[in-house]
C-alpha cells in the first residue's frame, strides 16, 4: 500500500471551500482512510454534520487491487474499482449493472489538503459533480470524530493547543509551498541553462569563417550533408536557394559564451 500512504489519516473538513450541486452543505465533517493489516484493502469512514445538526456516518471497504470487486452495500453499487495512478491521486469507481454509478476521486494538493470530487446522478437521472477540501485532522477537536463517540466540550488548554496547532500548520504549510514554488522556478532555471547549453555544442561544432561577437544575432542552418553552419545572412536574404537543407533556428551570442535561441 505504497501508493496509499499519503491518503492513510484523519481529514478534516473545511465546509466554506467546498462546491455541491447536489446535498446541502455539512457544517462539519471528518473524512479516515485505514489499512486493514498487510493486504490491499482500505477502509474508508465518512462523518458529517448537517446545518441542522445532523449526524450523519458512512463506512465501506474497498480493494485496492485495480480489479472490480464485490460492494458490500447493495444500495449504493454491486461492484467497486479502485485505482492510484500515481501517489498523489486515487479513484474509486461504482459500479450498478456494469454502469458506472459514482466516481470519487482523492487528490493531494501541493499545499498538503486532500481533495475529493464526486461524481454521480441526481434521483432524476442528472449529472452533478460535489467538490470538498480537507486538512489532515489536528490532535484537538471540538467535537466528536465520530457520530457514537462521546460528547467532547472544549476546555482552555485544549483551546490554546488548537489556536497553536492551527498557526503551526499554517505558518509549515505557507513555507512549504513557497519552497515548492521555488524548486519549480530553479526547474525551470536549470531546463533553460540545458537548452542553451545544447543549442551552444551544436553551434561550436558548426562550421565557423568568423569570430562570432556578443550581442550579434546569427543564423544557424543544416547543411546537406548534415552538418551545421552559423551565418550572417538570414533565410529570406538567400533568396530561392540558399547553401543548407533548413533553417533551424535565429540565435545570439551571450557574455558566457552560451548561446541563446531568438
Amino acid at each position: 500500500m505504497v501508493l496509499a500512504y499519503n491518503f492513510l489519516a484523519s481529514w478534516q473538513l473545511f465546509p466554506e471551500k467546498g462546491n455541491y450541486e447536489f446535498g446541502e452543505r455539512p457544517k462539519s465533517g471528518i473524512y479516515k482512510i485505514e489499512a486493514i493489516g498487510d493486504s490491499k484493502e482500505l477502509m474508508i469512514h465518512h462523518n458529517w454534520v448537517t446545518l441542522e445538526n445532523q449526524a450523519f456516518a458512512a463506512d465501506y471497504k474497498v480493494n485496492a487491487d485495480g480489479d472490480l470487486n464485490e460492494f458490500e452495500n447493495k444500495q449504493l453499487a454491486d461492484q467497486v474499482q479502485v485505482n492510484f495512478p500515481d501517489g498523489i491521486t486515487f479513484e474509486i469507481h461504482f459500479y450498478r449493472a456494469g454502469q458506472v454509478v459514482l466516481h470519487v476521486v482523492h487528490e493531494i494538493m501541493p499545499n498538503g489538503y486532500m481533495r475529493i470530487t464526486q461524481q454521480g446522478f441526481k434521483t432524476d437521472g442528472a449529472a452533478y459533480t460535489n467538490t470538498e477540501l480537507y486538512h489532515k485532522q489536528l490532535s484537538v477537536l471540538p467535537y466528536s470524530a465520530s457520530v457514537a463517540g462521546a460528547v467532547i466540550k472544549a476546555n482552555e488548554e485544549g483551546i490554546i493547543k488548537h489556536k497553536a496547532l492551527t498557526a503551526m500548520e499554517e505558518q509549515t504549510n505557507m513555507q512549504l509551498e513557497q519552497i515548492r514554488k521555488q524548486i519549480e522556478l530553479l526547474a525551470l532555471q536549470a531546463q533553460e541553462i540545458q537548452k542553451r547549453k545544447d543549442l551552444s555544442m551544436m553551434i561550436y561544432e558548426a562550421k565557423l569563417s568568423f569570430k562570432p561577437n556578443i550581442g550579434q544575432t546569427y543564423y544557424l542552418y543544416e547543411r546537406n550533408d548534415g552538418t551545421h553552419m552559423l551565418s550572417l545572412v538570414a533565410p529570406k536574404e538567400w533568396g530561392s536557394s540558399g547553401p543548407f537543407k533548413k533553417f533551424i533556428a535565429a540565435v545570439q551570442l551571450l557574455a558566457d559564451h552560451t548561446w541563446k535561441e531568438l
